[in-house]
């Protein structure tokens, strides 16, 4: 595995500690659940808006584009999950868990999909471990906010 594969692995595997960190504080330390749950949704948004933000530079490459989707499709994209990510932050908890839910698997959909052909190999089995896991979080998080109120 090259360096940079190696690196993103990392850094992936890292990410996710704090979704993992705040679903078991969610059980263990239940009197600090308003701000757990607070911070796992805006560390949430901060992660859909980063990934989301990959795409920004792709939609720049115009010369020698090796990717499937347009320039404007893959910008809309970024702008997308961008604004899905700041405007979750505004919404009531139970529709955070939607939205984000919802918009992580879509990110990954996108990847899969769409823009297969770009990603190397490795990268996309990496996406499918950390969506995985994400979205495991958020659904534990969800079933956790609407068992506890």
């Amino acid at each position: 595995m090259i360096a940079v594969a190696r690196l993103a692995v990392l850094v992936g595997i890292l990410g996710l500690l704090p979704f993992v960190t705040a679903v078991v504080s969610l059980f263990l330390i239940p009197t600090h659940s308003v701000a757990i749950i607070g911070w796992f949704y805006l560390y949430s948004a901060g992660i859909l808006a980063f990934m989301g933000g990959v795409y920004w530079p792709i939609a720049m490459q115009l010369e020698n584009r090796c990717y499937p989707l347009s320039p404007l499709v893959t910008m809309m994209l970024s702008q997308v999950f961008f604004l899905s990510a700041g405007l979750g932050l505004l919404l009531t908890t139970a529709w955070q868990i939607v939205l984000y839910t919802t918009a992580y698997l879509a990110l990954y959909f996108v990847d899969a999909r769409w823009m297969k052909t770009f990603w190397p190999a490795w990268y996309l089995r990496l996406r499918l471990v950390l969506t995985a896991v994400v979205v495991a979080c958020q659904v534990i998080a969800g079933a956790w906010f609407f068992t506890a109120h």
